[in-house]
């Protein structure tokens, strides 16, 4: 029996994982139906059955396990062994595309922190940026990597902590302030107009105060909703009400005092971003030279 090559490894590698002809082939670069066809040869060549295909789905067979199993922490030495080198070519050589997820807010920091460094250190690296509020596995979806809130990143992930702690803020324009008065504690927002925040799977978001070991989730009234914190802050700089958002989605309008700050001493602690991603593939050098100009980002500010 002859041997399998390492690119029909790595191609069954990337089936498996995915369960999903499809998005293994979005990875590789091929079509799927060649890909299937790889897959058979693979399978008559081992005498194994590897793969249980439907119409709809794919995943492992028993066998198959086994053989992902081992092939993974192989795949990633092998890859490794090649990023060792890697170096010596000179960084400017490292080429790819790196797909990252992350909320609107997320991939304007991106943009602002990593990506000028990006392009002068790595300028054939792509960074592919889809800016999404919802909760993303970002293994199905065909994503190198995430950014999220450091607590919402999946336990089996490998994070790396980015950026400035992320903070909320309550804020009105003054005008409206100067009409309705200003809230001295949260319960009061439950007779103010507010601007409230739908979440992707379409609950609206509790607003949430703390102050010494007093803790209060609230759901005030809302006048207006949106899905997206930075027309969140615009609705509230048009006087529309109250409007519970990140800190950096407020920033400008309250430098330039559009907007008023209210209920400061009762907002939570900050929290912290990551950049996650997974812990049981190896990191390709686009990726690793992502990672890198990421954290070399926290060490300058």
């Amino acid at each position: 029996m002859s041997r399998p090559s390492i690119n029909d490894l790595a191609a069954f590698v990337a089936v498996a994982t995915h369960r999903s002809f499809r998005r293994a082939a979005d990875e590789l670069g091929t079509a799927p139906s060649t890909l299937s066809h790889a897959m058979r040869a693979l399978e008559e060549r081992l005498g194994l059955r590897l793969l249980n295909r439907t119409t709809r789905s794919v995943s492992p067979t028993e066998a198959g396990f086994r053989l992902l199993e081992s092939l993974q922490p192989a795949l990633a030495a092998l890859d490794g062994a090649l990023d060792s080198v890697a170096g010596f070519q000179g960084r400017g050589k490292i080429a790819g595309t790196v797909r990252i997820n992350a909320p609107p807010l997320g991939v304007a920091l991106l943009l602002r922190e990593v990506l000028p460094r990006m392009a002068e250190r790595f300028p054939d690296v792509t960074v592919d940026l889809v800016a999404e509020g919802r909760l993303v596995d970002i293994v199905a979806g065909g994503f190198d990597a995430g950014l999220r809130l450091d607590d919402t990143v999946p336990r089996d992930m490998i994070a790396v902590r980015f950026g400035k702690p992320v903070g909320f803020v309550c804020v009105a324009a003054p005008d409206y302030l100067k009409r309705a008065g200003t809230p001295k504690t949260p319960d009061e927002l439950m007779r103010y107009r507010c601007i409230r925040h739908r979440l992707p799977g379409g609950k609206l978001y509790r607003w949430e105060f703390e102050r010494g070991q007093q803790a209060l989730v609230l759901d005030p009234p809302g006048a207006v909703i949106l899905d997206d914190d930075r027309l969140m802050a615009e609705a509230a700089v048009q006087g529309l009400g109250i409007a519970y958002v990140a800190d950096a989605a407020a920033t400008a309008a309250l430098k330039t005092k559009q907007l008023r700050q209210v209920l400061s001493g009762w907002m939570p602690a900050p929290e912290t971003l990551a950049i996650y991603y997974p812990g049981h593939r190896a990191v390709p050098p686009a990726l690793r030279a992502f990672l890198d100009v990421v954290k070399e980002s926290g060490r300058v500010r």
